[in-house]
């Protein structure tokens, strides 16, 4: 190595992050379709080797990319149903989860709905969804019967998706009738 391309060598140790980000932000941006190692290399600002070094392919990359989604999602789905007082109406908190915009699905569910796809066409990825599905479904278990919880959580899932892409989207009245309606014992 010469002393040249030793100064033009950067150490970054936050690259890999960076470039994991950055396939978020371009997944969102223009889909799982529009995305490949040069998209992603130029919203990192990383050259374009620097993919190829870190991920062995792409969907290497795509797979920590929606992970990374699946965390953060399941985080703010976790500390909304952690914050029901125990003993307190956990239907009232999925009737928050599915209702409350500062939640700030509307990326997010943009995000979701290319891992759905991602995983029709792969169908590698849907091991990732069930992973996700399954710490829901734990999470759900604190409040509900936990032979309940699966269809509690594709309820949560299937009234989001309808409300963010529905002209009429659901009022929380509604929302609530429908959690009382599959929650009754």
């Amino acid at each position: 190595m010469t002393a040249q391309s030793a100064r033009r060598r950067r150490f970054d140790p936050e690259r890999r992050e960076r470039i994991i980000e950055a396939a978020i932000d371009v997944i969102a941006e223009r889909g799982v379709a529009g995305t490949s190692h040069r998209t992603v290399a130029e919203a990192a600002d990383v050259p374009l080797g620097s993919l190829t070094y870190h991920f062995e392919s792409l969907d290497e990359l795509l797979r920590l990319a929606f992970t990374r989604l699946a965390e953060r999602m399941h985080g703010r789905f976790d500390a909304a149903l952690a914050a029901i007082p125990e003993g307190g109406d956990g239907r009232e908190g999925v009737v928050r989860i599915i209702c409350d915009e500062s939640l700030g699905f509307d990326r997010d569910l943009l995000l979701m709905v290319e891992l759905y796809v991602l995983a029709i066409r792969k169908p590698a990825f849907r091991e990732l969804i069930q992973d996700w599905m399954n710490a829901s479904r734990r999470s759900l278990a604190r409040h509900f019967p936990a032979d309940s919880a699966p269809e509690i959580d594709a309820l949560i899932e299937g009234m989001v998706l309808h409300s963010h892409l529905s002209t009429e989207p659901f009022d929380a009245e509604r929302v609530r009738r429908a959690v009382h309606r599959i929650t009754a014992s």
